[in-house]
């Protein structure tokens, strides 16, 4: 099982691979907009399952995910490559991170992804919200729940026009692909990767706008200092890009010795 991805090969070959991961009703073109500011490393931009090119492929759970990524990456021949992911893909970012095949992965690069919820009752409400929002996703026209979804306060950052040009990219998703991978990678089913996360012996870096206040706990919950996107919130990538861009460029371009 191969996810669908674009790959293009970089300027400098001697450079890990970018391994793209967008977040939940996404696709790999979240990360067009960057390619050219980081042409000299190779790219991968996937398609996670349930969305875009990879929306037929249906998967339980973040072992199962985890599968196909590293599936994918070998049919690529990735043999070196960073992860950067956003929100959903952050959390695959950071399950792929924890597990014990990662000889390949050079680093980590997090933008507003949970590692894990602690308490059984905290993961239990998760899952019946998730379940919830699946329900609407299978039953309810498609930009109905969109509108609802985008004035949850994860997104309270967003202004009118962000979130009405969200709606209408996210409308072309198919609802019963995305209430599948909702209830299959929600927090609720999610292990706790605070443990592992903390570790890791490879770089590992975590972004989010700075009006993004659960996020910045979140990092500093992993003993981590945020790097802050200016005038954003939680989709810190969309909201200031050049921003975004440039926090990102200085994070890969540092020595890895110098990075804890």
């Amino acid at each position: 099982m191969i996810l669908h991805a674009v790959a293009t090969p970089g300027r400098k070959a001697d450079l890990p691979c970018l391994v793209w991961l967008h977040g939940f009703l996404g696709n790999e073109q979240e990360w067009a907009v960057f390619h050219e500011a980081f042409a000299d490393w190779p790219q991968l931009r996937v398609d996670l399952p349930g969305h875009g090119g990879s929306a037929d492929i249906a998967v339980d759970g973040f072992p199962g995910v985890d599968k196909a990524l590293r599936k994918t990456l070998l049919s690529y021949n990735i043999l070196k490559y960073w992860l950067v992911g956003y929100s959903l893909g952050g959390r695959v970012a950071m399950y792929h991170a924890c597990q014990d095949e990662n000889a390949r992965l050079y680093g980590l690069i997090v933008e507003g992804g949970h590692p894990g919820l602690g308490e059984p009752q905290a993961k239990k409400n998760r899952r019946a919200s998730d379940r919830r929002w699946a329900q609407r996703f299978r039953a309810e026209p498609l930009k109905d729940v969109l509108t609802d979804w985008y004035q949850q306060p994860v997104f309270s950052s967003l202004n009118e026009k962000q979130r009405k040009d969200l709606i209408t990219r996210r409308s072309q998703n198919n609802p019963a692909t995305l209430a599948m991978m909702l209830e299959a990678t929600s927090p609720g089913v999610q292990p706790n990767l605070h443990t592992g996360l903390r570790q890791l012996r490879i770089p590992f870096h975590y972004i989010c706008g700075e009006r993004d206040e659960k996020f910045r706990s979140v990092a500093e919950s992993l003993n981590l200092s945020p790097h802050l996107i200016p005038a954003a919130g939680h989709n810190a990538h969309r909201e200031n890009p050049a921003a975004f861009r440039s926090c990102l460029l200085t994070l890969l371009r540092q020595p890895v010795e110098d990075t804890p």
